[in-house]
C-alpha cells in the first residue's frame, strides 16, 4: 500500500480502513478542480507494497513526447532509439497496459507502438521488479511495466488539444477529452503524429578458422530512412448500475505505415593464411532497399465491478481482446562492383506478414478481513502468433520471378493459459505488514512450422510463489523486502526453427528446443526523507536459470546465424538510488543512479563453459527550474553503463535533453522539446568469441526539436504555470513518483 502525505494544507479526519500492512494513499485528487492559490510543499512519494509508482503526466513536454520518451524519464529504465526496453540493464522485461497484456507491445511491434503512443495518454508508470502472485508470466515473466491510462472522474467535460511540429517535417497533434455526469461518463482521444528516426549502422567482422587460425574478413556499412505516419484512437464508456455496480467498454486503434528507405554496401575479403590478415577483396556490391506495408493495431475491453456488503469488498471481472496485423514488403536491388560466387539475383523481394491475436479473461475477489485482505483470482488466456514469409526472386535470363523457397516460410503458434492465485496481506502491528502469494498457471503451447512440416507441443504446469514485507523505522522512513519466483517463456520468433534471411551477412532462427528460463528475484529496500528530500536506497539479487541468450556463429564464410539458446546461468546484483525533492525555491531535482554486476555463466560450441563478467553505473539527472511564474524550464542528462548483450558488450553512452514550458495564457502553454541535444547517442556493441571478432555502431537520428501548443478546454485553469498540470493528473516539478497506482486486480 502508498504511503503518501496529503499536502499539508489538507486535514483528513475519516478512519482509514483496515488494509494492511499501510495506510491507504492520499493521491493528488484528479476531481477536484485545479486551484490557482495552491502550493503544494511536500510530496511523498506513492509506493505501493510491491511497486513504485511514477508520476510521468507532470513531465515539461508530455505534450509532444511518445511513450518511449515517457519511460526514457523512469529510474533504470531505459528505451533505445529502436524501442527496446530494458530495466536495470535486463532486455527481459514485461509491458503492459492499465495491467493487462496488448498485442501491440508483444514481440517485434513493440518498440514502433511504444514510439506512437502519446506521452500526454500517460497517467502514471508502476515498476515492478519483484511482480506478485497477481501478475501472470505472459509476454516474458521478468519484471513488469505498467502503463496507467489517463482515466478521469471529474464532474462536467473538458479536455486538452495539442499541436506540435518537429525538424525535417516532423508533427503530431492530439485531441483528448472528458465528459462525466451522473451514472455515466465517456473519454476518448484521437492523436496524429508522422515521425520516424533515420539510422546508419557500420560492422567489422572477422570469421576465424579455430583450427588453422586463418581469417575471413568482411564489412557491411549502410543507412535507413523514412518517416512513418501513426494514426491513433481510444474511447471508454463508465456506467454506474446502482450504488454497487459499475459497467465500462472500451476500445482502441493505433495504424502506422513501414515505408522506409535504406542502402547498404557489402564487403568481404578471402581467407588468407593463418595471422597473415585479410586476404584480397572477393565480394563487393550495394544493396538498395526500398520497404512498405503497414501495421493494424485493435484492443476492446468491458469491464464488470461489484460492491459487495462489506467495506471493501470487491469483485472484478473484466475480458480484454487485442490483436496486432503487421505486413512489411520489401524490394531489393544489387548493384556489384566485385560479385561474389553464386551471385545473388540483381532484384528480388520479400514480403513478411504477422498477426498476433491475445484474450484474456480475469476474475478478482476482494475481502477485508479485520488487520488483512484477502484477495483470489482466475485468468483464462489465449495467445495466437502466425508468421508467413514469401522471398521472390526475379530469373536474370528470364526475367520472371520464382518463389526461392530456402527463404520462405509459415510458422505458428498458439499458447493457451490458465491460473488461479491467491495473496494474504496482513498488518501484524503499528510497524510490521506481510504479504504473501502463490499463482498456479497450466501453460499449453502448440508450434508449427507449416513450410518443414516441423510440429511441437508442450504442456507443464507452474507453482509461482512471492512475498514481501515493510518495517515502518519512523514516520519518515520505510524498510521493504521482496521476493518473487518467475518464469520467462519463450516467444513465438525464438520457437521457430526455420532460418530467416536478415541481409546478406545476417540470419536468424529460433529454436524449438528452449525451456522457459526459471528466476528468482530478491530486494531489500529502504526509503527515507533526508534534509526535505525523497531518498530510497534499493538492494537486489537476481538468479537466473535455463537463461535464454543469444548465439550466433558462422553457416559460411561470411554469414552469421544468430540463434537462442538456454545458456546456464545468470547473475545480477546492484544498489539502486533515487533522490527527489527542492534544491532551492523554484528549482527541484530528480537524480537515480544504478551500480549494476552481470554474471553470465555459459557453454560455447565447443562444450568449453566459460564466465562473463560486467560491472556497469547507470544515471539520470533532471532539474527543474521554475524561470517565472510563465516559464518552466527542464534538463535531463541519462548515462547508460556498459552491459553485456548475447556473447558481446554493449558500450555506455550519454545523452541530454531540454525542455521548456511558457504560459500564454491561463489555458495555452508553448512547450520546446529537444532530445538528444549533442548528437551522442549510439549503439556499439563489441563482441570477442574463439571464432568471431566483431565491431558494431549503430547511430540515429538523435537531435531533434519540437516545438508547440497545448490547449486546455472546459472550466478549469492551468494552474500555476509550469506546474505541469493535466487533467486528470494532480500537481507536481519534474519528474516525480506517482499519486496513484493502477487499479489494481489480476494481471
Amino acid at each position: 500500500m502508498a504511503q503518501t502525505a496529503p499536502p499539508p494544507t489538507v486535514t483528513i479526519k475519516k478512519a482509514l480502513p483496515a488494509k494492511p500492512p499501510e495506510p491507504p494513499a492520499t493521491p493528488a485528487s484528479t476531481d477536484a478542480p485545479d486551484v490557482a492559490s495552491v502550493v503544494v510543499s511536500a510530496e511523498r512519494p506513492t509506493n505501493r507494497i510491491d511497486r513504485q509508482v511514477y508520476d510521468v503526466k507532470s513531465d515539461v513536454g508530455a505534450s509532444n513526447g511518445s511513450a518511449a520518451d515517457a519511460l526514457n524519464s523512469v529510474p533504470s529504465v531505459a528505451v533505445d532509439p529502436d524501442g527496446s526496453v530494458t530495466l536495470r540493464g535486463s532486455p527481459n522485461v514485461q509491458i503492459l497496459i492499465d495491467g493487462k497484456p496488448s498485442a501491440m507491445l508483444q514481440g517485434e511491434n513493440r518498440g514502433a507502438s511504444l514510439n506512437a503512443i502519446p506521452a500526454e495518454d500517460i497517467e502514471s508508470v508502476e515498476v515492478i521488479n519483484n511482480p506478485g502472485a497477481q501478475f501472470g508470466n505472459d509476454g516474458g515473466g521478468g519484471p513488469i511495466i505498467n502503463l496507467v491510462m489517463r482515466r478521469t472522474r471529474r464532474p462536467g467535460g473538458f479536455g486538452v488539444v495539442n499541436a506540435n511540429g518537429g525538424t525535417a517535417g516532423r508533427y503530431n497533434t492530439g485531441l483528448s477529452g472528458t465528459y462525466n455526469s451522473g451514472v455515466f461518463g465517456i473519454q476518448g482521444g484521437l492523436n496524429v503524429r508522422h515521425d520516424g528516426r533515420a539510422s546508419r549502422s557500420e560492422t567489422v567482422r572477422d570469421r576465424i578458422d579455430p583450427t588453422t587460425g586463418a581469417m575471413v574478413h568482411s564489412a557491411q556499412a549502410g543507412g535507413s530512412s523514412g518517416l512513418n505516419d501513426n494514426v491513433g484512437a481510444n474511447a471508454s464508456l463508465n456506467y454506474n448500475i446502482g450504488a454497487k455496480d459499475t459497467l465500462a467498454a472500451s476500445l482502441s486503434y493505433q495504424g502506422r505505415d513501414n515505408a522506409q528507405r535504406s542502402q547498404d554496401r557489402y564487403l568481404r575479403h578471402a581467407a588468407d593464411g593463418a595471422g597473415a590478415g585479410p586476404g584480397p577483396v572477393d565480394s563487393d556490391y550495394v544493396r538498395s532497399t526500398q520497404r512498405g506495408g503497414d501495421s493494424r493495431n485493435y484492443g476492446l475491453g468491458a469491464r464488470w465491478e461489484h460492491k459487495g456488503g462489506v467495506d471493501g469488498e470487491s469483485m472484478k471481472v473484466d475480458l480484454r481482446v487485442s490483436s496486432a496485423d503487421n505486413t512489411h514488403n520489401s524490394a531489393y536491388k544489387n548493384i556489384y562492383a566485385v560479385a561474389p560466387r553464386g551471385a545473388l539475383d540483381q532484384t528480388s523481394f520479400q514480403d513478411n506478414a504477422s498477426n498476433n491475436r491475445i484474450i484474456d479473461f480475469t476474475g478478482d475477489y476482494e475481502l477485508p478481513i479485520d488487520r488483512a485482505m484477502l484477495k483470489l483470482g482466475y485468468k483464462v488466456a489465449s495467445n495466437r502468433s502466425e508468421f508467413d514469409t514469401l522471398y521472390t526472386g526475379v530469373d536474370p535470363v528470364s526475367q520472371l520471378p520464382y518463389v526461392n523457397t530456402q527463404r520462405s516460410n509459415r510458422f505458428s503458434m498458439a499458447e493457451k493459459n490458465l491460473a488461479l492465485y491467491g495473496s494474504y496481506q496482513v498488518r501484524l502491528n503499528e510497524k510490521w505488514g506481510v504479504l504473501g502469494g502463490l499463482r498456479v498457471e497450466h501453460t499449453g503451447l502448440d508450434i508449427e512450422q507449416l513450410t518443414t512440416h516441423v510440429n511441437a507441443a508442450n504442456n507443464y504446469l507452474s507453482y509461482i510463489p512471492s512475498a514481501y514485507a515493510t518495517y515502518k523505522w519512523s514516520d519518515d522512513t520505510t524498510l521493504r523486502f521482496s521476493y518473487a519466483h518467475r518464469l520467462r517463456r519463450p516467444t513465438a520468433n525464438e520457437l521457430n526453427p526455420f532460418v530467416i534471411y536478415r541481409d546478406e551477412l545476417n540470419v536468424s532462427s529460433g529454436n524449438p528446443q528452449l525451456n522457459p528460463t526459471k528466476t528468482d528475484s530478491f530486494e531489500l529496500g529502504y526509503e527515507s526523507r533526508v534534509a526535505g528530500m525523497e531518498t530510497s536506497l534499493r538492494a537486489y539479487h537476481r538468479k537466473d536459470r535455463d537463461s535464454i541468450l543469444i548465439r550466433r556463429y558462422f553457416i559460411n564464410d561470411t554469414v552469421l546465424l544468430t540463434t537462442p539458446a538456454n545458456g546456464g546461468r545468470n547473475n545480477a546484483s546492484g544498489l539502486e538510488f533515487t533522490l527527489q525533492g527542492k534544491i532551492m525555491p523554484g528549482l527541484s531535482m530528480s537524480a537515480s543512479g544504478n551500480l549494476g554486476h552481470t554474471e553470465q555463466l555459459t557453454e560455447d560450441l565447443y562444450g568449453f563453459i566459460s564466465t562473463r563478467t560486467a560491472s556497469s553505473l547507470s544515471g539520470r539527472l533532471r532539474l527543474n527550474y521554475q524561470v517565472t511564474p510563465d516559464d518552466q524550464f527542464q534538463t535531463m542528462l541519462t548515462t547508460q553503463g556498459r552491459a553485456l548483450s548475447g556473447q558481446g558488450v554493449r558500450q555506455p553512452n550519454t545523452t541530454v535533453n531540454f525542455s521548456l514550458r511558457h504560459a500564454l495564457t491561463p489555458k495555452l502553454n508553448l512547450v520546446l522539446n529537444l532530445t538528444d541535444a549533442f548528437n551522442s547517442n549510439q549503439i556499439e556493441t563489441l563482441t570477442d568469441t574463439a571464432t568471431l571478432k566483431e565491431n558494431s555502431i549503430r547511430r540515429s537520428d538523435g537531435r531533434i526539436a519540437y516545438l508547440g501548443l497545448s490547449y486546455r478546454l472546459g472550466g478549469f485553469t492551468a494552474g500555476t504555470a509550469g506546474t505541469g498540470n493535466r487533467p486528470g493528473g494532480g500537481q507536481g516539478q519534474g519528474m516525480g513518483q506517482g499519486q496513484r497506482g493502477s487499479s489494481g486486480g489480476q494481471r
